[in-house]
């Protein structure tokens, strides 16, 4: 159940608070768990998943049944993605990547004071896949995605922003997780000398991932193109082989991005 200190006060943020929770559940959620989740009396959700039903951003599957979101909300993400010409500026260069790494490559945005997906290529055919939820913001301390952006900045800056976030436990995450700072600035060292992020179950056990940055004029990132996968299938020796595809397919990314404006407002404020 969602903490009440940290829980939203005002109509929109528990409005927006149960939008986010729907979008993690595909399926679905009745009313009475949604409410609990998001630490509402049930009455206040019911009236304000009337309102999303009205407007058509959340529907009943039945009568007296679990609410889901409808499409329209996801149209809106990819409507504002296409206007900003990131799908068509970096589809092709990620599927590029991930048949070539036979693995899943996403890209993230900086946005602000966070790193958020927004679009990806499946290259695994057969056997393990990895492939969580798009739209979900990264975990700088422990994900490869927010070392490689970390790694671009003044260990003041990293350390304002995962101070901000919190560490990601090894308990929530990997078991290899960094859990100080002395820990996680050793490992930016690391990859700024190797020129991209590399990390072995720091994010989920039993998963391996590698980053490098997008970065625009002045060297300030815009973004991280990604590769993941299972560990008996990416491993170290074989992320050591992929990193030049992937720094090179981030440097494309960097000079296709000049046609972006969403590009490159991040890597003007990133």
């Amino acid at each position: 159940m969602t903490n009440p200190a940290a829980a939203p006060v005002g109509t929109v943020d528990r409005t927006l608070r149960i939008l986010e929770t729907l979008a993690s559940q595909p399926e679905g959620l009745p009313l009475a768990a949604l409410a609990d989740e998001v630490n509402m009396p049930r009455s206040a959700c019911h009236r304000l998943l009337a309102d999303l039903v009205r407007c058509g951003y959340v529907r009943q599957l039945r009568e007296l049944g679990d609410y889901t979101l409808t499409t329209r909300l996801p149209a809106l993400g990819l409507s504002f993605l296409g206007a900003a010409g990131i799908l068509d500026i970096a589809q092709p260069i990620i599927d590029r990547l991930a048949e070539v790494s036979g693995e899943l490559v996403r890209l993230a945005l900086v946005d602000a004071d966070r790193l958020t997906f927004v679009a990806k290529a499946q290259g695994a055919r057969a056997g393990l896949r990895y492939d969580p939820d798009m739209g979900i913001d990264v975990r700088l301390s422990c994900s490869a995605a927010g070392h490689a952006w970390l790694m671009t900045l003044s260990e003041e800056r990293a350390t304002q922003l995962v101070a901000a976030e919190g560490f990601g436990s090894p308990r929530e995450f990997g078991p290899k997780a960094p859990t100080t700072f002395k820990a996680l600035m050793k490992v930016l060292d690391e990859d700024r000398k190797r020129g991209f992020s590399m990390i072995v179950e720091m994010y989920a056990p039993g998963m391996s991932a590698m980053a490098a940055p997008v970065l625009g004029r002045g060297g300030v990132a815009a973004g991280v193109i990604t590769i993941a996968g299972p560990l008996q299938r990416l491993t170290v020796a074989r992320m050591q082989e992929l990193g030049a595809p992937l720094v090179q397919a981030a440097g494309e990314l960097a000079i296709a991005a000049t046609s972006s404006p969403l590009m490159r407002r991040a890597a003007r404020v990133g």
